[in-house]
């Protein structure tokens, strides 16, 4: 594995590589993806956003996404801040994103500049890391960003792009602290949590490994996690986060 700093454009390159190069990854990959577009509303008007796009391949699964970066990345759409999104008021149907909010150093103004862009009934979705029985030892001793559930701040601390993150910031927005984000944003309902893939993002290797399980045991181990049933909720690694837009009166200002 090439050793790049890890907020450096080339490196976001270097993921998307990794990606496409291992078919078991990408079909994860491309698992997720299709599952987030099940949740866009079918409505003629109203465009569709993903955030953090320069390791991905989101417009093969769903063609009209306006990609997005923060990073320098060609390839991408619009380079951006998830802070200060550059649409007008109600103009999009859906903003989704894959393991980018708990790099989200200010996941506060973000929730607040999606509910001013998102169209009334249009969804926010996310793929994110979650803390189960599992996950919290995956983590915690053999995954390289941070993950401290115990935090007692959302707000992340000034740093890189990707460098900068808390692995449990999703959970803790989502689940810990679910009685004040209901409080904090009540332009978004949070529908639904689907935790899932307790095996099959580590037998892949993700981006940072070489290694990578055959692609003919896709399907098995697809499977086997599909039998989990609620043991699920003990060993998932990520979750699938869907918001839909209420109805409601204007965002908070930041």
């Amino acid at each position: 594995m090439q050793h790049t700093d890890i907020d450096a454009p080339e490196k976001t390159f270097l993921h998307a590589q990794i990606i496409q190069s291992k078919k078991f990854l990408r079909r994860l990959y491309a698992e997720w993806y299709e599952a987030i577009s099940l949740l866009i509303p079918d409505r003629p008007s109203g465009g569709v956003v993903e955030l953090g796009s320069g390791g991905g391949f989101a417009k093969d699964i769903i063609p009209l996404t306006i990609t997005t970066e923060i990073l320098a990345v060609s390839g991408v759409d619009i380079r951006l801040d998830a802070g200060d999104l550059p649409f007008k008021n109600s103009s999009l149907k859906g903003v989704y994103m894959l393991d980018v909010f708990h790099h989200l150093n200010r996941s506060d103004r973000f929730l607040r500049e999606a509910a001013r862009c998102v169209q009334p009934g249009g969804v926010l979705v996310m793929v994110e890391p979650w803390n189960t029985f599992f996950s919290r030892f995956i983590y915690q001793f053999l995954h390289h960003e941070p993950f401290e559930p115990d935090s007692p701040c959302w707000a992340l601390p000034a740093g890189g792009p990707l460098s900068t993150a808390n692995s449990a910031l999703p959970w803790m927005v989502f689940d810990r602290d679910r009685s004040r984000f209901e409080r904090e944003y009540p332009e978004w309902r949070l529908e639904n949590i689907r935790l899932h893939t307790p095996f099959r993002y580590l037998l892949s290797g993700g981006v940072s490994k070489c290694y990578s399980m055959p692609d003919s045991l896709f399907e098995f181990w697809k499977s086997l996690e599909n039998r989990l049933g609620s043991l699920v909720k003990h060993l998932a690694m990520f979750a699938t986060i869907y918001l839909v837009r209420e109805p409601m009166a204007t965002s908070k200002s930041d």
